[in-house]
């Protein structure tokens, strides 16, 4: 019983690692550093979290309260 337990296991394992290395193949091929459509769209998705940053930042550093 133990010898099954452990050999289920180890294929359980194994094909996790084949999953992620496909996603990872997958990634790889779609992001396309030049002009891949998935590549512009995080790109844009990584802009917009970036100015928003900037913009709350800059909100804050303006509104702060000065003791007099």
């Amino acid at each position: 019983m133990v010898y099954k337990n452990r050999k289920k296991k180890g294929q359980s394992t194994l094909e996790y690692i084949i999953l992620v290395t496909g996603v990872i193949a997958i990634l790889i091929i779609f992001l396309n550093p030049t002009n891949g459509i998935f590549n512009t769209a995080f790109n844009s998705t990584l802009r917009t979290g970036t100015n928003g940053m900037f913009d709350m930042a800059n909100r804050l550093q303006t509104s702060r309260y000065d003791n007099p």
